[in-house]
């Protein structure tokens, strides 16, 4: 009997996760230079097979370029691997000595990873390096548009985690998805963590599952360009980031905002670098083209270049051009400019000053985006630190590129492609998401202070109905928690004198 695809899925997933958990008890057991021998060997297979896995996703999904995405793959893989291989999350973690502590890292055991299509391959990487190295297993749910690129990926890492001796089934891929089998595993009580990167309603249904989950947010960073910037290297910082494998990074910037006093010059420096500002009516043509009649983003748009989506909008734009620019005055959900736009395309607000440009981009995170990121290019330390402090964002980046400062390949921030947005973005941590997010800690804590000294010496209420208390040796009929150090000293020599000791 052959059954409906979507029973399938869902038996599978259960088998899966079945056999994750006996991997992961095994697992267990390995010390740390074991787990660190694991991830360094798939790290290693990865980054070997990075370029071959890159145009894989591209030819697969349409989505960006090739030559970025093999950058793509090396982060989730090389740079990963260098950001978190020494870390210690087998055992004892850490000892504290004065207050008498240890702290015991305790894996979450099975960790569901949802991957995205617009990051496959290098998410793919990425989430079983960090899952393996906190002692988890780890089951992987692909993205249907992506199922191929994923499964080849999957393929590299599962050789290369059976050659360096890990358990049968510590790593796992679902090979019959469906939205029933994705549903499954997100409420599989076995399962311990879920990192869910991709789509808001994927995310919601991952926190909405019942078990533990680390979600992302969308992307709706706003760029700002500040009087005091180096205006050439900040618009050649923000077109590299656009450009950067089409915008499919989150951390993307997805507007400028810069002041009346620099207009002119910021507006020639992106037209000198290939940027082009639409007319009113072609931005209008193209507007219409971003959003879709349910007000979510057109995945026709995602991940291409400036010269297709102009093609496919209609309108003619000069040979060269990397970004499409519309000027703006508004920010709502009924303005596609001011909300995430996956491709090389920018909103261009104008504002009075920094203080005007700093409520300009909490408007537009508000609209969208809100906990996840923003770029401000200055050289005044007294604005930098304004923005930091009134920002809702989990990541204020200063003179980078937004996509690639975000993921922390150009900063010193942990190298993640799952980006925390926090509480007031409805993420569960604001972390760019490693091991440790993925480990719990067992605290191990020895007695310090007994229950007299906690009550500071003061004695305790005394009954209600107190029998007498007997004589003393000495005839002292007061009681004994009345009496002070010095006291008992000398009543305990006067007994020891008359017993001759």
């Amino acid at each position: 009997m052959e059954f409906d695809k979507d029973l399938r899925s869902i038996q599978e997933v259960r088998d899966l996760v079945a056999r994750a958990k006996a991997a992961q008890a095994e697992y267990a057991a390995f010390s740390q230079e074991q787990v660190d021998h694991l991830v360094e060997a798939i790290a290693t297979a990865c980054a070997a097979q990075a370029e071959r896995l890159a145009k894989m996703a591209v030819e697969e999904t349409g989505f960006g370029v090739w030559q970025d995405k093999v950058l793509k793959n090396l982060l989730g893989s090389t740079m990963t691997y260098e950001s978190i291989k020494d870390q210690k999350t087998v055992g004892i973690l850490r000892e504290d000595r004065e207050k008498r502590i240890w702290e015991v890292a305790v894996p979450v055991g099975v960790v569901a990873a949802l991957i995205p299509s617009t990051n496959p391959t290098s998410t793919v990487m990425y989430k079983t390096l960090i899952a393996l190295k906190a002692g988890n297993a780890i089951v992987i749910s692909p993205h249907p548009g992506a199922q191929n690129c994923i499964l080849e990926t999957y393929s590299v890492i599962a050789k290369a985690v059976s050659a360096a001796g890990a358990p049968a089934g510590l790593v796992q891929c679902v090979r019959v998805p469906t939205m029933e089998g994705t549903a499954a595993l997100l409420k599989h009580r076995q399962v311990g963590m879920i990192l869910a990167t991709g789509g808001e309603a994927m995310v919601r249904a991952a926190y909405c599952s019942g078990n533990p989950a680390l979600g992302v947010g969308p992307g709706n960073g706003p760029s700002y360009i500040e009087k005091s910037a180096d205006i050439p290297l900040a618009v050649r910082r923000i077109f590299d980031s656009k450009t950067f494998d089409n915008g499919t990074i989150c951390a993307s910037e997805q507007s400028i905002v810069t002041e009346q006093c620099i207009r002119d010059r910021v507006v020639a420096e992106v037209e000198k670098q290939g940027g082009y500002f639409m007319t009113p009516e072609e931005s209008d043509r193209v507007g219409r083209f971003i959003m879709r009649a349910n007000g979510t983003m057109n995945p026709k748009i995602v991940g291409r270049s400036a010269q297709t989506i102009a093609q496919m909008a209609g309108i003619s734009i000069p040979e060269g051009t990397r970004v499409l620019l519309s000027c703006q005055t508004t920010v709502g959900k009924e303005n596609p400019y001011s909300r995430e736009k996956l491709c090389p395309i920018l909103a261009f607000y104008v504002e009075d000053g920094w203080e005007s440009a700093c409520r300009r981009s909490i408007e537009i995170l508000q609209n969208e985006g809100v906990g996840h990121t923003m770029t401000i290019h200055s050289e005044d330390l007294s604005v930098i630190r304004e923005f930091a402090l009134k920002k809702p964002v989990s990541r204020l980046l200063v003179n980078t590129p937004g996509a690639l400062g975000g993921v922390g390949a150009a900063t010193g921030l942990q190298p993640a492609l799952t980006l925390g947005c926090g509480a007031v973005g409805g993420s569960a941590t604001s972390d760019n998401v490693g091991p440790m997010n993925l480990l719990n800690i067992r605290r191990v804590a020895f007695g310090l202070r007994e229950l007299q000294e906690i009550r500071g010496g003061v004695p305790a209420p005394e009954p209600a109905a107190k029998k007498a208390a007997p004589a003393s040796a000495g005839g002292d009929t007061r009681c004994a928690a009345s009496l002070s150090r010095e006291e008992i000293e000398a009543i305990t020599r006067t007994v020891l004198a008359r017993l001759g000791r």
